[in-house]
């Protein structure tokens, strides 16, 4: 019986992290988007 949420509670963890790391992949690619622009013009 306790297996079962310590699995639940890593599971959690690791959809957490990976879309927190993809939220900062975002961020980083348009902050590098942005940075073109602003030396292209």
């Amino acid at each position: 019986m306790f297996y079962i949420p310590k699995v639940a509670v890593l599971h959690g963890k690791s959809v957490g992290f990976a879309s927190q790391n993809s939220r900062f992949r975002n961020a980083k690619s348009k902050l590098s988007f942005f940075l073109g622009i602003i030396f292209t013009m």
